[in-house]
């Protein structure tokens, strides 16, 4: 289980300048999101995956449910240094079900 301290400035005023169209279960899955994705005491604005508008790369909130979860697939594994167990166990994940996962999206 993480520790986490809180959230940085920067993330702090990109939660409160966010429209959030979702409303509250729109919030709650960005911050679930940032603490699985976050890798130092404090979650950051990069964590948060909220687009900042600049460039044309989508945010996670305009991503189909596939995609943001194969986003954080790939992500934990990367994290992980491509140890499976490591990654399913920062998800959430038994490994069955995330060798599943794997197979879906083609990782």
């Amino acid at each position: 289980r993480k520790e986490l301290g809180g959230f940085d400035e920067t993330a702090r005023e990109r939660l409160m300048t966010h429209p959030f169209p979702g409303n509250v279960r729109e919030l709650d899955h960005v911050i679930e999101r940032a603490v699985l994705m976050s890798t130092g005491a404090q979650i950051k604005a990069r964590d948060l995956g909220l687009s900042t508008g600049t460039g044309d790369s989508r945010g996670l909130e305009e991503m189909s449910l596939e995609e943001v979860e194969a986003y954080l697939i790939k992500k934990a594994l990367a994290r992980a240094g491509g140890n499976a167990r490591q990654a399913a166990e920062a998800l959430g994940l038994s490994r069955s079900a995330f060798y599943r996962r794997l197979q879906q999206y083609g990782l």
